[in-house]
């Protein structure tokens, strides 16, 4: 799954799940530039990843920035021809008594965000000729938790957005799928186990696979569908989730099937 010879822009790649797609990304010989509404957070990571990688402070909300970022890229690197859109935010509340300033910076960054990058990108896309753009939904755009309904809302809302991308620019030369990451050991994830707000144990025994994602596997399906050996892919939104959203058993069912009753 090479992807030399392209440039690559991923948003919210300053940790986390971001962070390891840029490292997959540039690994698999694209050019990376890691994005980040935390410039140093971007520098560090750009760092880390080392000569393939360069860092832009990015903030999704502003699309004057998106605008500037593209045409330096552009000017700098050549056109970006991979876009991943990582950034996003999640701020658990119970629902009547979120804030709507709350309510609005989830929307803000993480659909009107993903939303925003897409239309710059993908119209430099449209103009080169083709690429390719992931955007990191979540398996809250099919299941339910209390707190999270501005989350929810929104990732249900990338993933609609992705198809509906997909199908207005196939014939352009420019995919569009997404990816739905369960629970992944991602620093977000580590504090609220922490703090008490999610249950490892509960995690763990609801999914088949029996244990968290690392963001590194989220990754590695990033990069299948960036790359050619998913091209006839699109408009697809792929679960990366260990199996948590096909057991449909209570938490404390187990994923071993029972034994045969005996016979008589």
């Amino acid at each position: 799954m090479t992807l030399e010879g392209r440039v690559a822009l991923v948003t919210g790649a300053g940790s986390g799940i971001g962070a390891a797609i840029a490292s997959a990304l540039a690994q698999a010989g694209a050019t990376v530039v890691v994005s980040d509404a935390d410039p140093e957070a971007a520098d560090a990571r750009a760092a880390a990843i080392g000569a393939r990688a360069a860092a832009r402070a990015l903030d999704v909300t502003d699309r004057a920035q998106l605008a500037s970022v593209e045409a330096d890229l552009r000017g700098e690197l050549g056109p970006v021809t991979v876009l991943v859109n990582s950034a996003g935010i999640n701020r658990p509340a119970a629902t009547e008594s979120l804030s709507w300033d709350t309510w609005a910076a989830i929307v803000d960054v993480n659909l009107a965000g993903t939303f925003a990058a897409c239309q710059r990108f993908g119209a430099a896309m449209l103009d080169a000729g083709g690429g390719a753009i992931v955007n990191v939904s979540s398996i809250h755009d099919r299941i339910a938790m209390p707190g999270r309904a501005a989350y929810a809302a929104t990732k249900g809302a990338v993933s609609s957005l992705t198809r509906a991308l997909a199908v207005e620019w196939a014939g352009r030369g420019v995919r569009v799928n997404a990816l739905a990451p369960g629970f992944i050991r991602t620093p977000f994830v580590e504090s609220a186990l922490r703090a008490g707000v999610a249950s490892e144990q509960g995690i763990v025994e609801r999914t088949p696979l029996g244990r968290l994602g690392e963001p590194s596997e989220v990754a590695d399906a990033a990069l299948f569908l960036v790359s050619d050996q998913s091209r006839y892919i699109t408009g697809h939104t792929l679960v990366v989730d260990g199996g948590y959203t096909a057991f449909g058993a209570p938490v404390a069912a187990t994923t071993r099937p029972p034994s045969e009753e005996p016979r008589t």
